[in-house]
């Protein structure tokens, strides 16, 4: 754990990260509040829609090892592989709620400075989750799609466009249950389908469902 935190604190990829998250974050809050100063939950949560960065910093806490071929380096300093992918997943998970965390700091501030109506703390709480459960994800994905380029564009397009089309198959009550809706709700975003609660679950069960499959076919790759 030690190794990751050294790692993330001291390579260039999870700052300039970050700086995005919160450019996209303010520049997101920024234009809501400018047109409507009286939405301060729609504002905030662009907090959480800046968790796509946490979800490509998780996939390449894993796929990055292989493409960097590091990953044996790991495996012989620490031979159980499902503690490597637990230790990932504290780490990532902490550094989304990191990331939620400077997220929601700054549309704090604009809601503060700009908006005409009351601040939205269940919305900001709740892209703190997002973020975190992303980052989570991601440590997943990537475990499970060793291919960093791979993972991270198959993530991105089902985030753009085939969870879309997929919702479009199945309805609105369907809908709901998927990872990008789920995660809306518990940014409580309007519309989305589901109490913060709920999504909440949800999306601690997509989490435990990515991470269980990456540990079982680590597991089976073993000698």
């Amino acid at each position: 754990m030690r190794a990751e935190i050294r790692k993330l604190t001291t390579v260039r990829a999870p700052w300039l990260l970050l700086v995005a998250a919160l450019a996209l974050v303010a520049a997101g809050a920024g234009s809501r509040l400018a047109k409507h100063p009286e939405d301060a939950a729609g504002a905030a949560a662009h907090a959480g829609l800046a968790a796509l960065f946490p979800l490509v910093l998780g996939i390449m806490a894993m796929a990055g090892e292989y493409r960097h071929r590091t990953i044996a380096d790991t495996y012989l300093s620490t031979p159980s592989r499902r503690r490597v992918l637990v230790e990932k997943l504290m780490v990532y998970t902490m550094m989304g709620i990191g990331f939620g965390i400077a997220g929601g700091a700054v549309a704090l501030v604009l809601v503060l400075v700009r908006s005409t109506s009351s601040v939205p703390y269940a919305t900001l709480a709740g892209a703190v989750g997002w973020n975190a459960a992303f980052a989570a994800i991601g440590v997943g994905i990537g475990a499970l799609v060793r291919n960093q380029v791979a993972a991270i564009a198959g993530a991105l397009a089902w985030l753009a466009l085939i969870e879309g089309v997929a919702a479009e198959l199945v309805g609105d009550d369907g809908a709901r249950w998927l990872p990008f809706r789920a995660a809306t709700a518990l940014g409580g975003m309007p519309g989305a389908g589901l109490t913060q609660g709920t999504a909440a679950l949800v999306l601690a069960g997509y989490v435990l469902v990515f991470t269980g499959a990456a540990a079982a076919v680590q597991q089976r790759d073993l000698p």
